[in-house]
């Protein structure tokens, strides 16, 4: 029976980071996007909000050299493309679904992923307004999931979803086996199992082993 596999990005494939804290890095912006992340982690701002607050940050500094060296240097989990690898020998699906900025997150799919999907931010360099209609939410996650489904002739019951925080709980809610990486509590008693660490093929081996 095949399975799609739904991985969010930020805390659960990047460990202990972000997209917008990687990029702010590269910008020297490291105290003011890690207030926004606060707030954010608060619920003081939805994701629209700190989407426009980011690019407010970032318009007209941000380069694509920027947004590549961001990704290059960020702290990935180890064992990514290694885990898409073997989904894909077994003929499942693997994809991202994240809130950050597509163009970062679209950097996955030279990794491996089937599908990857992020919020429509401006293009870089950033000089239009963030487009509500294209920020992505928990409930977001979901119809993504549910539209991939109906591509691969799969249903909800054929997925596995790998999260970390608030934004994975519609998901985790969703569907009936979930993985809960390096998690906080908004998910962890949502989760089938809990995985703590650096590595992504130790995660994934507790779906294929039943933990």
């Amino acid at each position: 029976m095949g399975m799609l596999h739904l991985f969010d990005m930020d805390g659960t494939l990047l460990y202990g980071s972000a997209a917008a804290v990687e990029i702010s890095r590269q910008l020297g912006l490291d105290r003011e996007i890690a207030e926004l992340e606060r707030r954010f982690a608060a619920a003081e701002l939805t994701p629209v909000q700190f989407a426009q607050l980011a690019c407010d940050l970032w318009a007209a500094e941000l380069t694509e050299l920027q947004v590549a060296a961001a990704f290059d240097g960020a702290p990935w989990l180890a064992g990514i493309r290694e885990v898409w690898a073997d989904i894909r020998t077994r003929g499942e699906r693997c994809a991202v679904i994240s809130l950050s900025p597509g163009f970062f997150v679209e950097r996955l799919l030279d990794w491996g992923a089937d599908t990857a999907h992020g919020s429509r931010w401006p293009a870089v360099p950033i000089r239009r307004p963030v487009d509500p209609d294209g920020i992505l939410s928990s409930a977001a996650k979901v119809r993504i999931a549910d539209e991939l489904c109906v591509q691969y002739g799969l249903t909800r019951d054929d997925c596995v979803a790998y999260g970390d925080s608030m934004s994975d709980t519609a998901l985790f809610a969703a569907v009936p086996r979930s993985v809960a990486v390096n998690a906080d509590h908004h998910v962890s008693d949502l989760a089938s199992f809990a995985y703590t660490g650096r590595d992504l093929r130790e995660a994934y081996a507790l779906v294929r082993t039943g933990g």
